[in-house]
């Protein structure tokens, strides 16, 4: 395994039955990245993961953690796991469940550096079958973080959660980053994996279809989208060229474009009370609709 792999499935083959789960799909997980895995349900981002921990085996190709095998017991204490199906004991505080996963690696973050990393201080003396959903993901994520783990895989994890705990989560990720550790995430969120990945894969029909900086990713869209307060008709702005689809709500138009520069020359000329003109350029949400239509079609 090359130096600055964590962990890397090659040519991974994945079947159930007569359903091809991953065909044939590499994947590499780099030191110090957050590396968002992206793609439709049923495009192999849970079947890819479960490799990588071990919790089943390829029909094809390999998988490795550290170097190891994903089974290997050295190389499953340097990682840490929130999926998305938990079940707690709800009868254990919070704090007791920090202190038990705490127990099960050799050199792990204290009790008080767990609180203060994932924002959980409140919820320590709380029994866990007390809280609400998101309470739960933020308790989850306390275990996850609290080995110290080097290579942390995050599934769905702010799924339930309020704005307010979300934009913790977030600057939580971050700052493991930071330190050092490395994320994988799987997201249908499409603005969480555009604000926190350093690296973006997007998988379907278990094969990469993309993958790069989120800034190479937006580069694969050529359209841009034009907003802008307007009284021309829809249909008219429709037929000019290097405009994709228009849309109105009230009165503003909603415009993708391949030619923006050209589009907006021609919007100032034509309509001398035009206000309120944004030019925006493809973000990874348009991105991730096109190439996944691309491979369903």
């Amino acid at each position: 395994m090359k130096q600055n792999l964590l962990a890397q499935l090659s040519r991974v083959t994945k079947r159930y039955g007569s359903v091809v789960a991953l065909d044939g799909l590499d994947l590499e997980v780099r030191t110090g990245e957050l590396l968002a895995v992206l793609g439709p349900n049923g495009a192999g981002k849970t079947t890819a993961i479960s490799l990588l921990l071990g919790l089943t085996r390829p029909d094809a190709g390999s998988a490795s953690l550290f170097g190891h095998s994903p089974h290997s017991i050295d190389a499953r204490r340097q990682i840490g796991l929130m999926m998305q199906e938990v079940a707690l004991a709800p009868d254990l505080r919070v704090r007791e469940h920090v202190h038990l996963v705490s127990s099960y690696y050799p050199t792990p973050l204290t009790f008080e550096e767990t609180l203060e990393l994932t924002r959980t201080r409140e919820l320590a003396n709380r029994p866990y079958g007390k809280l609400s959903g998101g309470q739960k993901r933020q308790a989850q994520f306390a275990l996850a973080v609290c080995g110290r783990p080097k290579l942390l895989f995050l599934d769905e994890p702010t799924v339930g959660m309020d704005v307010q705990a979300r934009a913790a989560m977030w600057a939580s990720l971050r700052q493991l980053v930071d330190g050092g550790a490395s994320i994988v995430l799987t997201t249908h969120y499409i603005e969480e994996a555009e604000a926190l990945a350093d690296r973006v894969v997007v998988l379907a029909k278990g094969r990469e279809i993309a993958a790069g900086t989120v800034s190479e990713m937006r580069s694969l869209v050529v359209r841009s989208r034009i907003t802008c307060s307007s009284v021309l008709p829809v249909e008219e702005v429709a037929a000019w060229p290097g405009v994709g689809s228009v849309t109105r709500a009230a009165q503003k138009l909603s415009i993708t474009a391949t030619n923006p520069e050209a589009v907006v020359r021609r919007l100032l000329a034509t309509d001398e009370v035009l206000e309120e003109l944004e030019v925006r350029r493809a973000g990874l949400a348009e991105v991730f609709t096109e190439l996944t239509q691309e491979v369903a079609a």
